[in-house]
Parts: structure tokens; C-alpha cells; sequence
């Protein structure tokens, strides 16, 4: 009886704590749905809101999901061959080197920001492109996907995975490519998850690095928040939600069906 008071208990509060997570989206979808907010439903719902932000914003929408998955793209490249490389490697060195990378994490987006300004604010053409802030969420982003492999990496025997393959005469590249990447799969998918998620809504770091012409959907939704009413500034919540939800989705669904192919 008393572990099914608990197990009742536990289902309530993580019920509530959803709802409490939940609502404030869903009055947001409400508000940008709503013809005047103020009025409530009976003032009738449109589209026009989010016809506005779009004609508006449009281009910080693609570019968000440009500089995503750009991000994501660099981040596999450097943080999974990395991320083996320090576990194959081991010791103080190793560890060192993970602790360097996760810093852009502990410091501050502003300061992170100011650093790369500061650094390479003098190469015109790069700071004002695209790449300037795709550089910026890689720094931050690196350490979710590398932490992801690791944890993957310490709990699996890859060690003899790798010695086995080497016995039947695997070159290094080989061994990496076809025994440990299809291993480390589920920490694949979760940095990568992640990092999707963490560079279309990063705001403080790309607030500080972007120029007029390089303004991301974050950056855009504080511009509407700040100086447009409040139905126009939901729609580009909307606008948000219908770009990330399918994007998550689809990186899952591209993984799963990795996954089944290499499995058959």
C-alpha cells in the first residue's frame, strides 16, 4: 500500500510540475493565436499575427536553423573524434583537456562573446557573417556533445572492441568508423539532440555577436517582445515551436533509421 502511495504520489507531482513547465507555452500559442489578447476568445482567433512575423522575420528563422546545423555539423566533427581520443588517451592530460573544453560553459555567454569579439572583431568580412556566430555556439555547444560520447564511451568495454577488430588487421581510421561510432550511437543522438536544441535557442552569446545582418530567431523574439504588442511578439513563439519541434523530431527519426539499417 504505502509503495503505491508513493508511486500515486510521484505520477501527482511530476503531473504538476509538467503542467507548471507547459501552461506558460501554451497561454504564449494562445496569445499569438488571439485577435486581441486582452479581450480573451471571444475577440476570435487569426493567423494574421503570425503572418506578420513571418514576413517580418523570416530570415532569422533560416538563419537559426543555418547556424544549427552548421553547429551541429562541426560539433560531430571535432567532439566525437575528440571525446575517443581523450578516453582512449586517459590520465591527468585527458582530463585537463575535457575540463578546458566544458569552460565556455561555466563563463558567462556575454563574456564568451566579448572574448571572440575582442579576438577576431578585426577580420571584417568574418565578423559580420554567419560564421562569426556559428564559431560562438560551437564554443558553447562542443562540451554537451563530448560529455554525451564519453558517457557512453565509460560504459561500454570499447577497449576490446578495438583490440579485436586490430587483430583482424582494422586500421585505426576502420576501427573508429565502423566498431566505435556505431557504439557510441545513443550518446550520438543525445549530444546532437542537445546541441540542436542549445544553438536555435541560445540568446546571451549571439545577442552580443550578431550584427543587423545576422540576427538570429532568439535574438528577433526579444526585438518583437521589446518593441512590438504582445499577439505579434507570441506569433514569433509560434513561429519558434513550428521550426524546433520538427527539427528534434526529425534528427531522432534520422538516427533511428541509422540505426535499424546498421542492425539488419
Amino acid at each position: 500500500m504505502r509503495r503505491q502511495w508513493t508511486s500515486t504520489a510521484g505520477i501527482v507531482i511530476t503531473a504538476l510540475l509538467s503542467l507548471f513547465l507547459v501552461v506558460p507555452v501554451l497561454l504564449s500559442v494562445y496569445a499569438g493565436l488571439a485577435v486581441n489578447y486582452a479581450r480573451g476568445p471571444s475577440a476570435g482567433f487569426t493567423l494574421d499575427w503570425v503572418g506578420q512575423v513571418w514576413g517580418l522575420y523570416a530570415d532569422t528563422v533560416w538563419r537559426s536553423l543555418v547556424v544549427a546545423l552548421l553547429t551541429l555539423v562541426v560539433t560531430l566533427l571535432i567532439g566525437v573524434p575528440g571525446a575517443y581520443a581523450l578516453v582512449r588517451k586517459g590520465g591527468r592530460f585527458a582530463r585537463a583537456v575535457e575540463e578546458i573544453v566544458t569552460l565556455p560553459v561555466a563563463v558567462p555567454g556575454l563574456a564568451l562573446a566579448l572574448a571572440l569579439i575582442l579576438s577576431y572583431g578585426g577580420a571584417g568580412a568574418f565578423r559580420q557573417s554567419t560564421l562569426f556566430v556559428v564559431v560562438g555556439h560551437v564554443l558553447f555547444t562542443l562540451p554537451f556533445m563530448m560529455r554525451s560520447v564519453i558517457a557512453v564511451l565509460e560504459t561500454i568495454d570499447w577497449r576490446t572492441l578495438d583490440e579485436g577488430a586490430a587483430s583482424l588487421g582494422a586500421p585505426a581510421w576502420r576501427r573508429f568508423i565502423d566498431v566505435i561510432l556505431p557504439n557510441v550511437r545513443p550518446g550520438i543522438v543525445a549530444g546532437a539532440l542537445t546541441v540542436v536544441t542549445l544553438s536555435i535557442g541560445e540568446f546571451n552569446l549571439t545577442w552580443m555577436m550578431h550584427t543587423p545582418m545576422t540576427k538570429t530567431l532568439p535574438v528577433g523574439l526579444a526585438d518583437a517582445y521589446a518593441s512590438m504588442r504582445l499577439e505579434i511578439a507570441s506569433a514569433y513563439t509560434i513561429v519558434f515551436l513550428v521550426m524546433v519541434i520538427p527539427l528534434l523530431i526529425g534528427v531522432q527519426l534520422v538516427a533511428d533509421f541509422t540505426e535499424k539499417r546498421t542492425a539488419s
